[in-house]
């Protein structure tokens, strides 16, 4: 299976956070699954495709033109997939990837659960995102997601695309259905 893994490019966040990380990188790379990330070599996206290559798994990397020009390329990419810009790698992401999986992030993390969710909602895929809810992380966007479809804002059952875990045993769970 092809994982894309969403999360934060900076190195001062919850230092829990990267231990979890590094839990699923090496849970990707002993089972056989391929990482598919931003290709940076910052925070929680280097730290899954480092752990991913110590336990003797393979990355793809989607490397915008910024991310090569800033000299920030991790050097875990087995598979270099160069592109544009954002919405490009957001593009190529889908393509490549069979699920996704949202760790702790910032805005660029919430824009690429919400173009995969929405690109769901309205038929061009039937992907999942899980939300990887370390420490409760998502719990405040998930509460967000509830109160937008109670007033019925939202279409369909977001619970289709977007999935909490609270853990790795969750996670391997979700997969494995």
């Amino acid at each position: 299976m092809k994982i894309c893994i969403f999360c934060s490019a900076n190195d001062n966040i919850d230092s829990d956070f990267f231990k979890l990380t590094e839990q699923l990188g090496r849970w990707i790379a002993e089972n056989g699954h391929t990482l598919v990330f931003g290709g940076c070599d910052l925070g929680l996206m280097e730290c899954v495709a480092q752990s991913v290559k110590q336990h003797g798994g393979n990355t793809i990397g989607v490397i915008p033109k910024k991310v090569e020009e800033r000299g920030r390329v991790s050097s875990f990419v087995d598979q270099r997939i160069d592109c544009d810009d954002l919405n490009q790698r957001k593009q190529i992401m889908m393509e490549e990837s069979d699920v996704f999986i949202a760790l702790p992030g910032g805005i660029g993390t919430l824009d690429e659960i919400f173009t995969v969710a929405a690109s769901a909602t309205i038929g061009y895929h039937d992907k999942r995102v899980i939300l990887y809810d370390m420490k409760g992380f998502w719990t405040s966007l998930l509460a967000m997601l509830n109160d937008l479809g109670s007033r019925n804002l939202l279409r369909g059952n977001y619970q289709k695309y977007i999935i909490p875990a609270k853990d790795l045993d969750e996670i391997q769970k979700l997969l494995s259905i």
